[in-house]
């Protein structure tokens, strides 16, 4: 989908926004039934998150007089009105995560409405656009951020204990870890179709020899952790990540990744299984199946635990590129890496200056993509990002060896 032409994106668009449409229906029904108090969890509401991907759409297209220029666009080009006169205060890019449920936010009706009606405006003016990577820039942007936004409406479903009905990956056996030979890798994507600014721009860089697992690391290699005093072992722990942890003991303890009610041997009568919340069912987690909803201080714990390391972005990347014949897995979880996010060699911000720059610097490479990830968004240059704290995403880690 990064390169899809006119007739692609057109079809790609509908399918984004029924998906949103399906999704936010799925919480309604939940909020129906009983209100779940967004205010408690600190994230952004549904109606935000939904309406939020017809404004990002309406803001770069249909207002955007000079959407003609592509990335070339100034961050804040001459705007036209919204069709909306409270599009700005309603759906601006500024979450409104802090407040008690969706204060001065339109319903589920409402926002169901304009959804339908910014799609249609968007269709509309893709139909006159010239079939090229500048013109159709924007549509690609705003359908990657929605399929993005909808991902994260499955993770506050799955926060908030909303059913969604979601089938999830079915986890192949394990492999052997794999080496990598050295080589000469290009990082990052080179100029042509759309490219996000933090894979700005492909450059050189030498990658020796490296082990690395086939797939993210399992349920039952996690539990071994867990059952030798993984979280009770502040020698396994990055000082910043210990501190994190005690913060989390602080608010009710941490004796396994977000959402585990139950882990370990004991407990499950010498099995080894883990009990999780799934989207408000507790349900017992095979032990192939892979970690998930895992910060980067517990992957790198365990990681120093078993002696290995995270791999950084460039062995990631090499490895999906080279070594997936030989069983090299990815696409079930978002993974974390060593590599802290910077920009490259080259990096410019794209129109919307603030998709990465704000968080280089603080934020960690996540590398692959997650069972909920719309199948287009997945892209072996993809860089995702999140703090190292950040466990309510699907995020999950493989490791290699030192």
């Amino acid at each position: 989908m990064r390169q899809a032409g006119r007739d692609g994106l057109s079809l790609a668009l509908i399918d984004a926004r029924n998906h949103t449409l399906r999704l936010l229906a799925a919480h309604e029904a939940t909020v129906t039934q009983a209100p779940p108090a967004p205010a408690a969890t600190g994230h952004a509401p549904a109606v935000w998150l939904a309406g939020h991907a017809g404004w990002f759409a309406e803001y770069w297209i249909a207002r955007n007089t000079l959407r003609a220029q592509g990335s070339a666009c100034p961050h804040q080009p001459p705007r036209l009105a919204s069709i909306e006169p409270h599009a700005d205060i309603w759906w601006a890019q500024h979450e409104p995560s802090q407040v008690p449920g969706p204060v001065g936010l339109p319903g589920f009706a409402a926002t169901r409405a304009w959804l339908l009606e910014t799609l249609e405006t968007t269709l509309e003016l893709l139909e006159k656009t010239p079939d090229n990577d500048d013109a159709l820039y924007f549509y690609r942007l705003a359908l990657f951020h929605e399929d993005q936004l909808g991902e994260r409406l499955v993770t506050l479903a799955q926060t908030l204990g909303v059913p969604l009905g979601l089938p999830e990956t079915q986890t192949a056996a394990a492999r052997d870890p794999l080496v990598v030979p050295a080589a000469r890798w290009s990082l990052g994507s080179a100029p042509g179709g759309f490219v996000f600014d933090n894979e700005k721009w492909a450059h050189a860089v030498a990658v020796p020899e490296f082990e690395i697992d086939a797939q993210p690391v399992s349920w039952s290699q996690y539990i071994e952790f867990v059952d030798d005093g993984g979280y009770d072992r502040p020698e396994l722990w990055h000082a910043d990540g210990w501190a994190w942890l005690q913060a989390q003991d602080a608010t009710g303890g941490r004796r396994g990744p977000r959402h585990v009610d139950q882990i370990g041997v004991a407990r499950f009568g010498g099995a080894g299984a883990v009990l999780q919340m799934r989207f408000g069912q507790p349900v017992r987690v095979a032990g192939h199946h892979l970690v998930t909803h895992c910060s980067w201080w517990e992957a790198d714990a365990w990681c120093r635990w078993a002696g290995r390391r995270l791999p950084d972005e460039a062995e990631w990347e090499l490895a999906a590129h080279v070594a997936v014949r030989r069983g090299f897995r990815w696409g079930e979880v978002h993974e974390w890496t060593a590599s802290r996010l910077q920009p490259y060699p080259g990096f410019s911000p794209n129109p919307w200056a603030d998709y990465s720059m704000p968080h280089f610097g603080r934020a960690r490479v996540q590398r692959g993509a997650s069972w909920a990830t719309r199948s287009r968004m997945k892209h072996p240059k993809f860089r995702g990002f999140s703090l190292a704290g950040d466990d309510e995403g699907f995020y999950g880690f493989r490791s290699c060896a030192i």
